[in-house]
């Protein structure tokens, strides 16, 4: 008597996104029949690159920690780990205009002392502030992030109670929170940012060890993502917006989901939206039980990167950070754009609502004064280009109360999945975050078609 034929899977893949392409690769390594659709002409999500000026920008500036263990693991199944560059050991520098660098590292202490030394020595606080700091920072790292009344507090208030003063709000915090959670320090959760530091900062000393590409982004996730795919035998869709979502329960008479696209209906025995948060809400169907008044609630907040081409260096690390002046972080992107001569620096404005609309001219007036007041060689150089690109809803809106609003990987519908760094990892809205969500409707869609073996594993 022969065995019988086991059949692989379909599982759909909604949206090709870090999210989309983590859920996807995952799929296909367990043995699922994977198609994936994008409604964009390329992969990648809110990670991208193109072609301006004869340089191979990217859209923004991504980072990550050495502790985004979900992220560096993408990064090693997609075999570009030589793509990125990670600190071997954390060193931020911090400038002021018309004061010298301070600088933010980790020292050969046990945690959370590993940061005390430099925080100490902080030149842009004062000597009261940097020990108000350190305090804050201890009663931080005893915060329980499992407290829900977390998230109803904003963690400026919180700082002010421990004794904060709004400038060392601004110089030190804002440093730390503003990135990662697109929010001014002031105005974000307590909760997400009680994650950040206790996660990235205050918890093993390497952990907040920052990397970043050192190639275009779409050379380090989306082209590489979609050969694995391909030669995995799984189908991309590129330019396919979805219209609607059919899953068992809503009124179909079918017995597993399917996709409509341009007419065309397709099935599968499970589907993973893995869209931006609005999108999703648009093709929640409701037997998904899911509050999509709640994902519209989440709102956006925009990142404004600047582009600017020097005919010389004028700055001489790979990155700074900035305070008391508009800018934010500053990047050096002139080996990983293609530039021969110069220097091209990325200027990241995260929260960045009140730039939005502006014209090239008007950016350009308010940051080329403020590049050459923090970078005295700006001052000599010429500008040989200077440009914007704008996420405008580049992450949900981090504030205290939407920790309610994020739904976990699983639906009402046993067939349908959610992923997006907006659904609820544990993570703020991060290139970590969005693949822990991948991989973790993956391991649910993988588990709900039957498959057992070769499951991505449950995150920490």
């Amino acid at each position: 008597m022969s065995a019988r034929r086991v059949i692989a899977p379909r599982i759909i893949v909604l949206g090709g996104g870090l999210a989309g392409l983590s859920a996807a690769v995952a799929c296909v390594d367990a043995g699922a029949r994977v198609t994936l659709l994008e409604a964009r002409a390329r992969l990648g999500g809110a990670t991208w690159s193109t072609r301006r000026f004869g340089l191979e920008i990217d859209n923004g500036q991504h980072v990550f920690l050495r502790c985004c263990e979900a992220y560096r693991g993408f990064l090693r199944r997609l075999g570009v780990e030589d793509r990125v560059t990670l600190q071997p050991r954390l060193a931020v520098p911090v400038a002021a205009p018309g004061r010298p660098r301070s600088w933010i590292r980790r020292h050969r202490l046990p945690s959370p002392a590993h940061l005390a030394p430099s925080l100490l020595r902080f030149r842009h606080l004062a000597p009261a502030e940097r020990l108000r700091a350190a305090r804050s920072a201890r009663r931080l790292a005893a915060l329980d992030l499992g407290d829900s009344r977390l998230d109803a507090r904003r963690f400026g208030d919180w700082l002010a109670e421990q004794g904060e003063s709004p400038a060392a709000i601004e110089r030190f915090w804002d440093l730390l929170i503003r990135p990662t959670l697109n929010l001014p320090a002031a105005d974000a959760s307590l909760a997400l940012a009680a994650v950040v530091c206790q996660t990235g900062l205050l918890g093993d000393p390497a952990a907040g060890d920052i990397g970043w590409a050192k190639l275009p982004l779409s050379r380090v996730h989306g082209e590489p993502a979609e050969a694995l795919l391909r030669a995995a035998g799984a189908r991309l869709h590129l330019r396919s917006p979805v219209d609607r979502l059919e899953c068992p329960g809503d009124g179909s008479p079918a017995a597993c989901s399917a996709v409509w696209v341009r007419g065309q209906r397709l099935e599968a025995e499970a589907v993973i939206l893995a869209t931006p948060h609005r999108e999703a809400a648009r093709l929640l169907p409701p037997a998904a039980g899911i509050d999509c008044d709640g994902l519209r609630r989440l709102g956006r907040s925009p990142i404004v990167n600047l582009h600017v081409v020097f005919d010389r260096p004028v700055m001489d690390l790979p990155f700074v950070a900035s305070i008391d002046t508009p800018l934010q972080w500053i990047f050096d992107r002139s080996q990983a754009a293609g530039l021969e001569r110069g220097q091209y620096l990325t200027v990241s404005l995260s929260a960045a609502d009140a730039y939005l609309g502006l014209s090239h001219a008007e950016l350009r007036e308010i940051f080329l004064p403020a590049l050459e007041g923090l970078l005295p060689d700006a001052r000599r150089a010429r500008v040989e280009r200077f440009f914007a690109t704008c996420e405008r809803e580049a992450t949900f809106l981090q504030q205290p109360g939407t920790q309610r609003l994020r739904p976990g990987p699983r639906t009402a519908s046993p067939g349908l999945f959610l992923a997006g760094a907006w659904t609820d990892t544990g993570w703020p809205a991060t290139m970590e975050g969005a693949v822990r969500s991948g991989l973790a409707a993956a391991r649910g869609a993988l588990l709900a078609t039957g498959c057992a073996r070769g499951l991505p594993a449950e995150a920490a």
